[in-house]
């Protein structure tokens, strides 16, 4: 670059605060609503399927939308992206404060997690090109300790706000913070884009899209209508439909937006499975445990946000410590053995019954969000190392996609499951058309309404139902977690040392 150094540094940094502001108030987005949902039902109405769709429309359109980000800012600018995507965000917040009705409130939420989107991809690929090396390495290891700072205090800060203004101010202050990137960012930001990039690839984001929402449709509705229910069935086997279609428009087209020939490299695979680990040791406790706080065990969200703590409180240290510590241990190290730390809080946390004591969740809780911290820092820069610098876009897009998608996927998976655990238990004490619609009230902790729908049985029998299926989803999010570990482990490790013959055909062995 040719300006003066002060006036690069400068705008470096203001830039890095600005997408630093993003990775914190994106994740206030995710964990803000969660701890809210019963203030929302209260005021709002909603069933529990509608309530959840506050949740899932968010992470749904993030996850289907990030990937097409990425390619937009590739072809028509990242400044111009990040832009369009923040301002969206900030319009979007705004109006969700104001919604009247859950309807309302569920639709606003896909357009937020779009808007977000975009301005999460445009600004990481704008980022990869504003440090290089190890400046990358910390700047998003910076970057993952904001997406911790949001996750640490997002559910203190929503607590915090329902008690004193209302769940409404939620939204408004994601609204103040778009206002701030705005102001202090996008100024600074350079226009890039990537010179190779031809036309957006419509049907492949079209057909991915199509994939994403059949399958959480499917899964988010199987436990109330049940897994042999023609419209599960139906959104199942389209998505299977949609997914191989997808495979084959990326695979003829010349720049796809999924570069599905990344996937011959065992490292790139690697790195795809350090989302999905993170995805059910650590999101989806973020999701269950602020649920199973205020519904099951009692707390107010004030009471739930500090509870959550020991779990999000790492995250907003640990990745940005991992991020130095890849100076003398590999990444690939340091990411499995966080996972198996994850692995072992997750499986402990398992262990802990409704109406234990507060004390009993700390210790299990901040060694899963330790565990966690170790990838978190380090997952975006192996992401981005794998791809030349100027497909920084498609790399963060993949990625991200990876990563927002397989929560999505995960935590629709885990509600199902614990669903249908619930409904296992309770299956010989209610009639069978009843235990599906019973089963969802008690797997959401809407143990009142689950009363309503099954007088004859107490609430400690559906406590007793919700523990063990608790119990049983835990065991289940720690053996996915472990073989992440062993993935990872495996395929990150540092290659051996490439001979003088062929070593330009070694582009994609980058050291982690």
């Amino acid at each position: 670059m040719t300006r003066a150094s002060p006036d690069a540094a400068r705008s470096k940094s203001l830039i890095l605060a600005a997408i630093f502001l993003v990775a914190v108030t994106i994740p206030i987005s995710f964990t803000g609503p969660a701890v809210a949902l019963r203030s929302i039902g209260e005021d709002l109405g909603g069933s529990v399927t509608a309530l959840a769709w506050i949740i899932n429309g968010f992470m749904l359109a993030v996850g289907s939308s990030v990937m097409l980000g990425g390619a937009l800012a590739d072809q028509y600018g990242r400044k111009k992206i990040f832009t369009i995507g923040i301002t969206g965000f900030t319009l979007v917040s705004l109006a969700i404060g104001l919604a009247p009705n859950v309807l309302t409130l569920d639709l606003l939420r896909g357009l937020q997690g779009i808007s977000g989107a975009l301005a999460l991809s445009a600004g990481f690929a704008a980022l990869a090109q504003e440090f290089e090396g190890p400046a990358r390495t910390r700047a998003l290891g910076l970057i993952g300790s904001g997406f911790g700072i949001g996750i640490a205090f997002g559910p203190i800060i929503a607590g915090g706000l329902i008690a004193t203004l209302g769940w409404r101010a939620i939204f408004f202050i994601s609204a103040a913070a778009g206002v701030l990137i705005l102001a202090i960012g996008v100024p600074q930001l350079r226009e890039t884009r990537d010179p190779g990039a031809t036309r957006i690839d419509g049907f492949g984001a079209a057909t991915f899209t199509a994939m994403l929402v059949t399958l959480t449709f499917g899964l988010v509705e199987a436990p109330e209508l049940g897994w042999a229910h023609p419209l599960v069935i139906g959104l199942l086997a389209f998505a299977a439909i949609f997914l191989i279609v997808f495979i084959a428009i990326e695979r003829l087209q010349v720049r796809p937006m999924l570069d599905l020939s990344l996937f011959r490299y065992a490292r790139f695979v690697g790195v795809q499975a350090l989302p999905v680990a993170v995805a059910y040791s650590f999101v989806v406790p973020l999701f269950l445990l602020p649920i199973r706080f205020i519904r099951v065990e009692g707390y107010s969200e004030l009471q739930a946000g500090l509870m959550m703590l020991p779990l999000s409180a790492p995250i907003a240290i640990v990745p940005f410590l991992a991020a130095n510590l890849t100076r003398w241990v590999p990444s690939g190290m340091l990411a499995a053995g966080g996972l198996v730390l994850s692995a072992i809080g997750i499986a402990w946390l398992a262990a802990i019954a409704p109406g234990a004591s507060t004390f009993a969740f700390v210790l299990p809780l901040l060694l899963v969000g330790t565990g966690a911290g170790m990838p978190w820092g380090l997952m975006d820069d192996l992401a981005i190392s794998v791809v030349p610098t100027e497909r920084a876009g498609m790399a963060t897009g993949i990625f991200g996609t990876m990563r927002v998608a397989g929560e999505t996927v995960a935590i629709a998976v885990i509600s199902a499951v614990l669903a249908g655990f619930v409904g296992g238990g309770l299956a010989g004490q209610l009639p069978d058309a009843a235990v599906g619609e019973v089963a969802l009230a008690v797997a959401s902790g809407a143990f009142e309404q689950a009363a309503t729908l099954a007088p004859g049985l107490s609430h400690a029998a559906f406590a007793a139902a919700y523990g063990h299926a608790f119990h049983m989803t835990m065991l289940i999010c720690g053996t996915i977690t472990f073989a992440a570990a062993l993935i990872t482990f495996v395929a990150l490790k540092k290659p051996r040392p490439a001979r003088k013959r062929g070593r330009g055909r070694r582009m994609m062995e980058i050291e982690a």
